[in-house]
């Protein structure tokens, strides 16, 4: 029997009235009026399985956690160079071709919670790659599972944002997705601050061990996810995969508002794509280890844990405002290590700058994440949220593999014209995003 305080509120409830302060009657905006009662549950329920999966994401990092492994396991570095190509386009892809049998399903949440779990054994396989294989059988072995990963993760992305719209509240979509992030950011600036103390022993054992809690993280995300209390949703529209791609592929000559968004979106995949190359900038080469890491880690965390709240609380007021933000706080950091690097701080003091540079642009992606999501939620008409979500996930899988031509930059003009590369597409996203509709207000197109 759950627990009641003195005003006859149940510990879920307060917590969803601390989060949301939700005084002014807006529980059941833009949402089924079968999911009013059940808005508090469903609010929490998302924040918890969110807050789980992105502790997972967290401490399986391809950039910095599974690259370490890769290198201790002996793995050519080739098969290291494919870790994020593989999680991100992998992740956006197949987007465009599966949402036409999900959206088939009158109830979607099933179809989360199972990505979830394809998600979380996924990352368990990894584990026990790390304690059994070496060399370029184990390197091998950790990018096929990855691919397994992005691919689930796909699935989840295009169910996620109908879920949440059938679920949450339109008022409080971004504070429930914030919060999770900045829940999760604590746990992983934990992780973050073990490795840097020298808590946790420099071993492949234990990274090895995260990875197995990280899988069941995800695992736990996706049976909770099952709780849900959704309202069955429209079902036309599935059908043969690549006419509903064609289809939907149909949407960008009538939508302006879609094109205009994943323009924006496009431009500021920027925040997203600079860090490797900042650490590149910084010099920090010369140096390598779990100490290191675990000083990326702190970075990373403490800005997604002030970004993660406060611009999903900003979302909900302008999310339009927040890409705008987000890519301009990314060009201005851009341009400052660009400056940096010319007056000969970053080569003579790169460990001093290069934290407090990752944080200001993690926090900059951190915005553009939540403000994306928030967006495109609420921009979207209620029965074409998951088309939408589709082509501009798939559209923004097929521009990351071409952003493979930045490293063709980088290594013929230096890292330097990389970085202004990135600041450039930041800044032109940023004024494409002001461009977008005050879709909090004035609802979808």
């Amino acid at each position: 029997m759950s627990s009641v305080d003195v005003n006859g509120l149940t510990p879920v409830k307060r917590a969803y009235g601390i989060l949301t302060g939700d005084d002014e009657g807006r529980v059941c905006r833009d949402i089924p009026d079968s999911a009013c009662n059940e808005q508090p549950r469903n609010f929490m329920t998302h924040v918890l399985s969110l807050s789980l999966t992105k502790v997972g994401d967290g401490l399986v990092d391809p950039k910095l956690v599974l690259a370490w492994l890769m290198t201790a396991l002996g793995a050519p570095a080739g098969l290291i160079g494919f870790l994020v190509p593989v999680r991100e386009a992998g992740a956006l892809l197949p987007q465009l071709f599966i949402s036409g049998g999900i959206r088939s399903l009158a109830i979607r949440k099933w179809v989360w919670s199972a990505g979830s779990v394809i998600q979380g054994l996924s990352v368990i396989g990894m584990g026990l790659v790390a304690l059994t294989l070496q060399g370029a059988t184990a390197g091998w072995a950790i990018v096929g599972l990855l691919a397994i990963m992005a691919t689930a993760r796909s699935v989840c992305s295009v169910s996620y944002k109908d879920v949440l719209g059938k679920t949450v509240s339109k008022s409080t979509r971004g504070t429930a997705t914030g919060t999770a992030g900045s829940l999760a950011s604590g746990a992983v600036l934990l992780f973050g601050l073990a490795l840097s103390l020298h808590l946790l022993e420099q071993t492949v054992t234990i990274i090895a061990i995260v990875l197995l809690f990280a899988g069941g993280a995800w695992l736990l995300a996706g049976a909770l996810f099952t709780t849900l209390q959704e309202a069955p949703g429209a079902t036309e529209g599935g059908g043969n995969p690549f006419a509903v791609a064609i289809r939907q592929l149909r949407l960008l000559g009538t939508r302006v508002q879609l094109r205009r968004f994943i323009v924006a979106r496009g431009l500021l995949v920027a925040t997203a794509l600079a860090p490797p190359y900042l650490l590149a900038m910084a010099g920090e080469s010369g140096r390598s280890g779990l100490a290191d890491l675990g000083m990326f880690v702190i970075a990373a965390a403490l800005a997604s844990i002030l970004g993660g709240y406060v611009w999903g609380r900003l979302s909900d007021r302008s999310s339009r405002k927040v890409l705008a933000l987000s890519g301009l706080l990314g060009a201005a950091t851009l341009a400052g290590a660009l400056a940096m690097q010319q007056a000969g701080l970053l080569g003579q003091y790169g460990s001093l700058w290069l934290a407090p540079l990752l944080f200001v642009l993690t926090l900059a992606y951190q915005g553009v994440r939540l403000g994306r999501s928030t967006h495109l939620v609420d921009m979207a008409p209620k029965d074409d949220r998951a088309a939408y979500t589709a082509l501009a996930n798939t559209i923004i899988g097929v521009l990351l593999l071409g952003t493979a031509a930045i490293g063709v930059i980088a290594e013929s003009f230096g890292i330097a014209a990389a970085i202004g590369v990135f600041a450039i597409m930041s800044l032109a996203g940023a004024g494409v995003a002001l461009g977008l509709d005050e879709v909090q207000q004035d609802g979808p197109e």
